[in-house]
């Protein structure tokens, strides 16, 4: 059975940083690209950052270039979403998800819809 569990979600002043985390189990975590999407209240899912599965390729949306980092960590099934500078725009729900892509393109990451976490809320107050 596949579990996909995030963590690391709170509550920030604007500037400050929070650390996500989201653990995989259940699967060949390093044949997974992993994925980070953001919901808030009101709006639709969209994509944060993703990883290749071998780390190699990493993906930004502009929103948060030069701000969050997606890291991965195949030997403890384990992807970080390192978020810095938090502005209150960024205040959502966070989901991690595991797919297995055949290519590592925008659209191809847009789409990514496989093994979803139960997501973590993170609040940036102003």
């Amino acid at each position: 059975q596949v579990q996909v569990v995030e963590s690391g979600g709170g509550l920030v002043q604007a500037g400050g940083s929070l650390r996500l985390s989201c653990a995989v189990s259940g699967l060949t975590f390093n044949r997974y690209a992993m994925g980070w999407f953001r919901q808030a209240p009101g709006k639709e899912r969209e994509i944060v950052a993703a990883v290749s599965w071998s780390g190699g390729n990493i993906y930004y949306a502009d929103s948060v270039k030069g701000r969050f980092t997606i890291s991965r960590d195949n030997a403890k099934n384990t992807v970080y979403l390192q978020m810095n500078s938090l502005k209150p725009e960024d205040t959502a729900d966070y989901y991690c998800t595991a797919d297995r892509i055949l290519d590592f393109t925008v659209e191809t990451i847009r789409a990514m819809n496989g093994y979803w976490g139960q997501g973590t809320q993170v609040t940036v107050s102003s």
